[in-house]
């Protein structure tokens, strides 16, 4: 392996063997590589939506309190290196190329056993460990859940504490038709004596953490009991809002993100840090500075342009409520494309509940519905569809009025694309 190609080549060749839960894989190379998930001090993130944004906080915290802070999250937005990062900035080229000299002989030795090949996900999961283990070692490290919990390749993590966002119906076809279910299997990162928080609200799924943190002696704090907001507020570039909790509260506090669903993510990172004891200050000045790319990121002014990740149901719920709350008056167009797995009919039916022009359109994956599926699936009389996103995002750019803005959403790997070929075609 000898150049940043090369190693990045090789890693998107591991997305052929899709997605494989389980976790005997990452175990066999973690004992090849020396146990190098012993040597790190973790936090572990899980959830439906909001583990990028919770993440981003708790960093921005911990930074500001002078820690060192690696994060491993998923997906990324304009470079690969984004997903193993330290304080914010992602890793350099070269060590991405000899994190891939250190794991790919391993990878080839295990794909000619029982167990089988390792997948992307699992092959940078090993990475962002050995990397903060051996390679750049850390004051702590947040690592974000890929997808459910259970059998996650990042569940081989011992945390000192583990945070699960909110519970909803996404990758239903993996781990489950209910909320119960995604919630049993969001439930399998609480350990023994690992104390857990989460931000979760329907009962059912309340009731599983409770039960899984009753049964591994893990204490439990739980958004809206334990630890709540007040006095939100909408402010013209964010949000402002008080955070209150058994011990504390703390008025005023801001954050630069949109919407709503933004407050209930500080205020799981506000909890950690509260739990790990840092001091007010930090905590105030790290919400403040955090930024997530992706997630209502407004990237023109003039016009308004703002791109947003909502792939799911609530992601599409919290994105109109954001667009009511700070976009009231601009008249809306929204240049929409989503994955095939998705629960695409419940999005749609959000989407087209808003006063907005809509444009379907479809991205380069496997696993994408085209934007005639996505048109037929919506039943939405007057909206628009083009194959080619980057001519239907340059003509509905081209066409807005001051008074009208343009949203492009419906899944991060679309936002992935759009973001970076956007502003060098737009905004140089």
């Amino acid at each position: 392996m000898h150049t940043y190609k090369e190693a990045i080549n090789w890693i998107n060749s591991r997305l052929r063997f899709g997605i494989k839960p389980g976790l005997e894989r990452m175990q066999w190379m973690m004992r090849k590589l020396g146990s190098p998930e012993k040597r790190i001090k973790v936090i572990h993130v899980g959830g439906t939506n909001g583990k990028g944004s919770t993440v981003t906080y708790l960093r921005s915290i911990l930074n500001e309190a002078g820690l060192t802070v690696g994060t491993f999250t998923s997906p990324y937005i304009e470079s690969f290196n984004e997903r193993i990062s330290v304080n914010g900035i992602p890793i350099r080229n070269d060590e991405i190329v000899e994190l891939v000299e250190v794991i790919q002989p391993f990878a080839e030795e295990l794909e000619s056993t029982d167990l089988g090949a390792m997948t992307e996900f699992e092959v940078i999961t090993a990475m962002a460990i050995y990397y903060f283990a051996n390679m750049n070692p850390m004051d702590i490290t947040i690592f974000e859940v890929g997808l459910g919990g259970r059998l996650d390749s990042t569940n081989i993590l011992t945390p000192i504490i583990s945070i699960i966002t909110n519970i909803g119906m996404d990758h239903t076809n993996i781990l489950g038709n209910t909320v119960q279910e995604i919630a049993t299997e969001k439930a399998g990162i609480i350990k023994k004596g690992i104390p857990i928080i989460t931000g979760a609200k329907q009962e059912e799924a309340l009731k599983v953490f409770l039960d899984k943190s009753s049964e591994m002696a893990a204490d439990i704090y739980i958004s809206g009991e334990h630890f709540t907001f007040d006095e939100a507020k909408t402010l013209e570039k964010g949000e402002q809002f008080a955070f209150i909790s058994s011990n504390v509260k703390m008025n005023d506090l801001k954050i630069s993100m949109l919407g709503k669903h933004q407050i209930e993510n500080a205020v799981l990172a506000v909890e950690a840090a509260n739990f790990l004891k840092v001091e007010e200050n930090f905590i105030r000045e790290g919400l403040r500075k955090a930024f997530w790319p992706g997630r209502m990121e407004i990237i023109c002014e003039k016009p308004l342009v703002l791109l947003d990740g909502a792939h799911n149901p609530e992601g599409i719920t919290s994105l109109i409520s954001a667009l009511t709350e700070h976009f009231p008056k601009h008249r809306k167009k929204i240049v929409f494309a989503a994955l095939r797995d998705k629960d695409l009919k419940k999005m749609l039916h959000l989407l087209g509940s808003i006063e907005a022009e809509i444009y379907f359109t479809q991205f380069l994956s496997p696993r994408v519905a085209t934007a005639k599926e996505l048109l037929e699936i919506s039943s939405l009389p007057n909206a628009e569809m083009d194959d080619n996103w980057q001519t239907l995002v340059g003509k509905v750019y081209h066409s807005l009025d001051e008074d009208e803005m343009l949203i492009i959403s419906g899944s991060l790997y679309f936002i992935s694309e759009v973001k970076p070929y956007f502003k060098n075609i737009f905004l140089d």
